[in-house]
């Protein structure tokens, strides 16, 4: 099995109610035959009702995590969420920067409850990040707040944009590149309190899916399908916005 199993660096922070975070990712790379490692920029207190507390972890044991992972086992592909702060998105913009792997970068914002996880100095310097990424992933919001789609492909990437957060019963997903449209999926909303975790989840099954080989096309639809069955899935934990059931999803190996 060595060397067939895709290594999935993941950069972002942990959720202390495992709906979101670090603690989806590894769900996620899990059970869609991965193997994940982690680098966690951010200690969180959380549960399904909101964030109580952040604690940033200093920039120096970010990149000791992500040298002893890539020192060691490697990765075929990184995925980036919560960055914790703009000294972290630097420091972690350089080591990456002669990376030659996918990179899937989920610009982190709000949480699902409407916590505030970056400032605006930390948004500022995604701009680094997005330069790098092979893939963008934000929600709606957090597009908007990057100046828009055209801003966003300008850093050459391509931009995964999710359509959950607009109105409508079909939500509508689509993959852009500079040339325009490379993909795009359709479906019936469904309709759950248990969303916390959507964005973590489609950003890392879709960086899974590049580490294994797939085209990105491929990989961003099989991303879709994958937090699709998750929401319906899901358990059904907490008073507010619950986790995702990724646990439960099978048939995507």
């Amino acid at each position: 099995m060595i060397g067939t199993i895709p290594r999935v660096l993941i950069i972002a922070g942990s959720d202390s109610g495992g709906g979101a975070g670090i603690q989806a990712d590894i769900k996620t790379v899990t059970m869609l035959g991965g193997h994940a490692t982690t680098a966690i920029t951010a200690i969180t207190a959380q549960n399904t009702m909101g964030v109580q507390a952040v604690h940033g972890v200093p920039v120096d044991m970010v990149l000791a995590q992500i040298e002893s992972v890539l020192g060691d086992i490697g990765a075929d592909a990184v995925k980036i969420g919560m960055i914790g702060s703009a000294d972290t998105a630097q420091a972690v913009a350089d080591r990456l920067a002669g990376l030659d792997v996918p990179i899937v970068f989920d610009p982190v914002m709000i949480a699902t409850s409407g916590s505030v996880l970056a400032d605006a100095a930390t948004i500022a310097a995604f701009a680094r990040l997005m330069a790098l990424a092979t893939v963008v992933t934000p929600n709606l919001p957090e597009l908007a707040a990057l100046g828009g789609r055209e801003a966003v492909l300008g850093f050459g990437c391509h931009l995964a944009e999710k359509g959950g957060h607009a109105e409508g019963e079909t939500v509508v997903d689509r993959l852009w590149s500079g040339a325009g449209v490379v993909r795009e999926t359709r479906g019936e909303r469904i309709h759950t309190g248990s969303t916390h975790g959507t964005g973590c989840t489609f950003a890392t099954a879709l960086a899974t899916g590049l580490g294994q080989g797939l085209a990105i096309g491929d990989a961003f639809e099989r991303a879709v399908a994958f937090v699709r069955q998750a929401l319906i899935a899901a358990p059904d934990l907490g008073q507010g916005h619950g986790p995702m059931g990724q646990q439960f999803v099978t048939g995507f190996r």
